[in-house]
């Protein structure tokens, strides 16, 4: 096994694209062919939906994209069924020769935090989930990320810190400026910093990255320069606002450096009007691979993204 971020460059010069899928099921969402007349308090019927599209939308992205980004909350709603169906389309990922980030939030401290890392992080067995990697929450300080970064780097799997995201209510705690005059998140993003050149790979980027939102790319753009070593998972383009334009400084100039995840604006793309005219309900695979071709090329266009 090679270190994660080097198996993330060697992931996005493969297909050439930081293009990253949010694979975020919601029932009311589901195309019509999947829900049928099934009922939605059924929560085992609906893991098997959940579980039935996200392998559908594998099989259609893994060709064109490095990694997919399974969101825990929508299986974890669903209870047992969802939890199983969560680990099923983990595994069907990886299979897909697709790396896997699991967007979880999780934290705490001391043999907690060393819990959630040793549950998700890293090929399964040892992990219970085999995730590739795991979005971590930093606001228990220091010592609550250190057990994900020492089990990342055995293990060959990455953490994805918040720094800056997406939500537009993320700066009441984030934008706090402390007696140094500095936001918050430039305070974390100093430490995420620390983390990645420690356990930087062959390319110079760390086991340990950052969530920074593409709906504020001003910062985005300050946080590029500040974190050379970090790679940064980049949410918030497509039904958040963000576009093409608003994602170009998250890259380094060689096209490395950032995933731009997309969830709705392309797993849904069968109900845009884009795409709706021209894809019946049953074939909303082929819209899937539509959005997903058109925002390759849209980075390609418009992002250093061009230069893989």
């Amino acid at each position: 096994m090679k270190h994660f971020a080097d198996q993330l460059v060697g992931a996005v010069r493969r297909c050439r694209t930081p293009v990253l899928v949010g694979l975020d099921p919601r029932w009311e969402s589901l195309p019509a062919v999947l829900r049928g007349h099934r009922d939605g308090r059924d929560l085992a019927a609906v893991a098997e939906q959940y579980l039935a599209f996200c392998r559908g939308v594998i099989d259609v992205v893994a060709p064109l994209v490095p990694a997919v980004k399974p969101q825990a909350a929508f299986f974890e709603q669903l209870g047992p069924p969802g939890m199983a169906a969560l680990a099923q389309v983990i595994a069907a990922a990886r299979d897909r020769g697709l790396l896997v980030i699991l967007d979880g939030k999780r934290n705490d401290i001391g043999s907690t935090a060393s819990a959630y890392a040793e549950a998700y992080l890293g090929p399964s067995p040892p992990s219970a989930w085999g995730a590739d990697a795991l979005t971590v929450s930093p606001y228990l300080g220091a010592d609550s990320l250190e057990p994900f970064v020492e089990l990342a780097v055995q293990r060959q799997a990455g953490i994805f810190v918040l720094v800056k995201t997406s939500n537009p209510g993320g700066g009441m705690f984030q934008d706090l400026v402390g007696c140094d005059g500095r936001p918050l998140y430039q305070r974390v993003a100093d430490v995420v910093q620390q983390l990645a050149a420690r356990t930087r790979g062959t390319h110079g980027y760390g086991a340990v990255g950052a969530v920074v939102g593409a709906t504020y790319p001003e910062q985005l753009a300050s946080l590029r320069a500040a974190m050379p070593a970090t790679w940064f998972l980049v949410p918030g383009y497509g039904a958040q606002g963000a576009g093409a334009g608003d994602v170009r400084d998250a890259f380094a100039q060689d096209g490395l450096g950032a995933l731009v995840n997309n969830s709705r604006g392309i797993i849904f793309a069968y109900a845009r009007p884009e795409y709706r005219s021209r894809t019946a309900d049953g074939d909303w695979q082929q819209a899937v691979e539509s959005a997903t071709r058109a925002m390759i090329e849209q980075l390609r266009a418009e992002t250093p993204a061009g230069k893989l």
